[in-house]
């Protein structure tokens, strides 16, 4: 378990194109060490919105609610796994669920190893230097999206267009997906609000 956790995720980010294949056709990849990987990533994001420099941490730390994380990092994860397998069965892709939601979660990789070290870097930081964390903060999310669109590539054997067209449409998913949650929700929360109101005109003219 450790050598998976630190070996073959370090491996991948710097060799993506062997890792990638070694996931899906070596079996290399643990979908337990995926999830180890996005709830450390949850972790990541609550360690630097709480303790980030104040030059470059622009929340209050008093009112922060780290449960409330959970909504940026956990949720648009799944969602890009459910609507990316959701468009790639249509167009033929030939990863599995369980196969993309590896790929994404060691393409997130990147993101930990650089952001927990610049959020302590960022304690020290001066105004000048501060560029510095958003440099490299930039490039966590360039690298990971080398990754992700690699990793997509190979995990169903697209074309490099097919990968960008497949991936511009599992974000235009989650979007719809988004919506049709959000006005379901709404959907019920009315729904309970009018048996809650028939129930207090019952209990009134009772």
């Amino acid at each position: 378990m450790k050598q998976d956790f630190f070996k073959f995720p370090l491996h991948l980010i710097v060799h993506p194109f062997d890792g990638f294949w070694d996931l899906k056709y070596e079996g290399k990849g643990k979908v337990k060490v995926a999830l180890i990987i996005v709830f450390v990533l949850f972790l990541t994001f609550v360690l630097q919105r709480q303790f980030a420099g104040f030059l470059v941490n622009y929340n209050d730390p008093r009112t922060l609610n780290s449960l409330a994380e959970l909504q940026y990092v956990i949720l648009p994860f799944f969602l890009w796994c459910i609507a990316g397998w959701s468009i790639t069965t249509l167009m033929e892709g030939e990863g599995k669920f369980r196969e993309i939601v590896m790929a994404t979660a060691y393409s997130l990789v990147p993101i930990i190893l650089i952001y927990l070290p610049m959020t302590l870097i960022s304690r020290f930081l001066t105004v000048e230097e501060s560029s510095f964390y958003y440099l490299f903060n930039t490039f966590a999310i360039i690298w990971f999206l080398y990754l992700l669109f690699v990793g997509t590539m190979t995990v169903h054997q697209y074309t490099p267009a097919k990968t960008i067209l497949t991936m511009l449409l599992t974000v235009v998913t989650m979007g719809i997906m988004v919506f049709l949650g959000t006005l379901v929700f709404s959907l019920i929360q009315q729904m309970i609000e009018f048996i809650v109101n028939i129930y207090r005109e019952l209990i009134f003219r009772i």
